[in-house]
């Protein structure tokens, strides 16, 4: 299929032929963050929910990823509620979800003190009952992903922030020596998957960090199978580490792969102009250190919306953590990664200043001619682009002085080569025919 194009001939406006699109769903960079993070041989990725992959939210994280984590429905509860009786649909949703897109999925999580079922948590076990209940958990879902898993984050945040182990059911009941057990039982189910030991609080160089690096060492001294650590990246706005590269590198010097895999960048709420400036220079920061380090191989995000972020209820007053507000329209933290992903971005004017307004002009049976203004007012535009989500189906099938793409619900429109100025004071329009079938809701459009 193919994008809509300015210039549309008299004859097609009147006979209502539809063009077809190619394009993804909205969003503010000419080109998708999953193809510039290809273009640097990295991968750019985001937990996502198996429920919500549909509408807008399936349509940017079809387009925007090029990997995806389960937020949920890996872990330990969803998958094993009951001893011996698994629950995989959700995981299953998610995993055919990322092959429809070309997607890799990061499996998450496999050993973990939390979020683990009444079951296996109240239960009496020897060490030896412990073990085979882990070995047994690890090699049903391992096996069962068999190459459809790219990479495991095998065991999760096995750490104190001084560096010592967690007092957990795992290392309480089996020592250490459960970590370099899981490694080897997970590689026995699927050789082929990358697997982590992933943790927070490690992205600088610490005490935890520390720790860990001296796991790792140990393992790979002893033949254990680790290809990677995971850096979680939940981090507090304007206090990104300033040795996450350096510690990126030492762990990469190690001969082991780095992924940030939980990026989330919270802020105490409300967000604002002068917080999200500062939130954009962050992300920007975080994945620059890892495109500037060649075996840090993937950037995931821990949600990629507001509306989609565990921040709100974990941290009270905090919020506003992701790339994406809660409507789906990407903020100033957007642009961040993808000019450090060394994308060219459009970056939006002062609030305000500029604006979009949407407006249906006529309307039939079953289709409508709409409209939408640019106008500055104490600003002005070289570019312009505007977005929108429909909410009742609305189709566009023609447009004029303007690019139109559509995916799904979501519409993305960009100036033609001879209308993109708009000087302090002026306007820019452009209209175009749409479809719609029982009703014609005015959808709410933001400037990108």
């Amino acid at each position: 299929m193919r994008s809509l194009r300015t210039g549309l001939s008299l004859a097609a406006l009147v006979t209502g032929a539809a063009l077809l699109f190619t394009a993804p769903a909205a969003h503010a960079a000419d080109t998708p963050l999953r193809d510039l993070a290809a273009a640097k041989g990295k991968l750019i990725g985001t937990a996502v929910t198996g429920s919500k992959l549909t509408g807008a939210y399936g349509d940017l994280a079809g387009s925007q990823f090029s990997s995806l984590t389960p937020g949920n429905a890996m872990k330990w509860e969803t998958v094993e509620p009951a001893q011996g009786t698994f629950n995989w649909t959700e995981a299953d949703q998610i995993v055919a979800f990322a092959q429809a897109h070309h997607q890799q999925v990061r499996g998450h999580t496999l050993v973990w003190h939390s979020q683990n079922p009444s079951w296996l948590t109240n239960g009496t076990w020897t060490p030896a009952q412990l073990g085979s209940l882990l070995q047994n958990h690890i090699s049903t879902e391992v096996g069962r992903y068999k190459g459809k898993i790219a990479a495991w984050d095998v065991v999760n945040e096995p750490f104190n922030e001084d560096g010592s182990y967690r007092s957990t059911i795992w290392s309480d009941g089996l020592g250490s020596g459960y970590i370099a057990n899981a490694l080897t039982w997970a590689h026995a189910a699927d050789p082929a998957a990358k697997l982590y030991i992933n943790d927070y609080n490690v992205e600088g160089v610490n005490a935890k960090s520390t720790a860990l690096y001296n796991l790792v060492r140990s393992l790979k001294a002893a033949g254990v199978p680790i290809d990677g650590v995971g850096l979680q990246a939940h981090l507090i706005l304007g206090q990104v580490p300033a040795t996450l590269q350096q510690n990126i590198q030492r762990f990469a010097d190690l001969g082991v792969d780095v992924a940030l895999t939980e990026l989330d960048i919270r802020m105490a709420l409300p967000s604002d102009s002068t917080k999200l400036a500062q939130q954009k220079a962050d992300f920007t920061s975080v994945v620059a250190a890892c495109v500037a380090v060649s075996r840090c191989v993937d950037v995931t995000v821990w949600g990629f919306a507001d509306s989609d972020s565990w921040v709100d209820s974990t941290f009270p007053g905090y919020g506003a953590a992701t790339p994406y507000d809660a409507d789906y329209v990407p903020k100033p933290a957007y642009y961040g990664i993808a000019e450090a992903l060394g994308g060219t971005t459009t970056t939006p004017p002062p609030t305000g200043a500029c604006t979009a307004a949407y407006s249906v002009g006529s309307q039939w049976g079953n289709g409508f001619t709409g409209q939408v203004t640019v106008s500055c007012s104490g600003a002005s535009l070289s570019s312009w682009k505007v977005n929108w989500t429909y909410g009742a189906g609305q189709q566009i099938t023609q447009a004029w002085n303007a690019t139109c793409t559509q995916s799904g619900a979501a519409v993305s429109c960009a100036n033609a080569s001879y209308n993109g100025t708009v000087p302090d004071g002026s306007s820019a329009t452009f209209g175009f025919n749409a479809s719609w079938s029982g009703s014609n809701p005015v959808p709410t459009v933001t400037l990108g």
